[in-house]
């Protein structure tokens, strides 16, 4: 009898940044200049954090994307590779590595002004031919919209027919083809992304089930609204489910949706349904929001473990949200 295949790893295709954060009491006005109190300069980027996290869960990751080289090369490729990241697929291209200007004030809020640089370069040939290679070892594929537009479709098919399950964390949001909806398995959008791009105002369980309908009007199969500290609704064709929130004190939210769709990610390869899966990733974005920083922030497998055990509350979820 033939040996089944492991293909409990996951493959993200996304961005990476080096990340230039600000910390201050609160944001500039426009024209103001204020003083802060903290620097950092760090590994960030939507695919990178999530393949940190993913590595993080105890996955086994790939990561396919695009790094400059510039003088952040070595802080990229040294950030995924403590992760325990593949980086197999990851090209280095002519030019700057991508930058991300985030200014975080004393409520944990932050902004950020993404320049993709050499996140552009990331093309279907680069995922063509990682995909292909990494398929009968990888399950699933997590994808966002920080690479080039025109992309994403493409990404999303590959994964499909390649036997993937694809999710797709859809910011910064931006309205997609028809076609990418139908070719994704899981969307996992925050509140504010999912206002944007189903046109419903998402302020409650109720609203963000409304808006997880449109998704599955879209084509999509499942969709996951993270509502920050009110948990997060599971829609599927099947009903909804409110998963519980765990209480944390907010420091800074950057990475928090990261650290979450990585082990989300990481949670489905290793066999966990949907509604297990995202108790996980509940946790590790509760953590995330503790600690300053993009991948910095994004905990342990065994630090996840952890919390789910003090919060035995934050594992049972709630049916028919509205």
């Amino acid at each position: 009898m033939a040996e089944t295949q492991d293909r409990s790893g996951v493959v993200i295709v996304g961005s990476v940044t080096a990340d230039v954060t600000t910390f201050s009491q609160r944001l500039p006005a426009r024209g103001e200049t204020i003083l802060g109190e903290q620097f950092t300069l760090l590994l960030g980027g939507k695919g990178a954090n999530q393949a940190v996290a993913a590595g993080l869960a105890g996955a086994r990751t790939s990561f396919v994307g695009c790094v400059g080289d510039d003088l952040f090369h070595d802080l990229i490729v040294d950030g995924l590779s403590a992760a325990g990241v593949d980086l197999a697929h990851l090209r280095t291209v002519p030019g700057p590595t991508g930058i991300a200007h985030i200014r975080v004030d004393a409520s944990a809020q932050n902004d950020i002004v993404m320049v993709p640089l050499a996140n552009a370069f990331l093309d279907e040939a680069q995922v063509d031919a990682a995909l292909e290679a990494l398929a009968p070892s990888t399950s699933v594929l997590l994808t966002q919209l920080e690479t080039p537009s025109a992309l994403t479709r493409h990404i999303a098919a590959r994964g499909r027919e390649l036997g993937m399950t694809v999710v797709l964390d859809p910011a910064p949001a931006a309205p997609l083809d028809a076609e990418v909806w139908r070719n994704v398995d899981i969307v996992t959008p925050n509140e504010t992304e999912a206002s944007l791009l189903s046109g419903i105002a998402v302020t409650d369980p109720a609203s963000a089930e409304q808006a997880g309908r449109w998704f599955l009007d879209q084509g999509v199969g499942a969709a996951v609204i993270t509502l920050a500290e009110r948990g997060s609704v599971v829609v599927t064709p099947e009903g909804s489910e409110l998963v519980e929130p765990i209480p944390v004190e907010a420091v800074d939210t950057t990475a928090a949706g990261d650290a979450y769709a990585g082990y989300l990610g990481a949670a489905l390869a290793e066999g966990r349904n949907l509604a297990e899966a995202t108790g996980i990733a509940a946790a590790a974005g509760a953590l995330a929001v503790t600690r300053q920083g993009a991948s910095p922030s994004i905990p342990s497998r065994a630090e996840v473990d952890a919390l789910r055990a003090e919060h035995p509350e934050s594992r049972a979820l709630r049916a028919a949200v509205s």
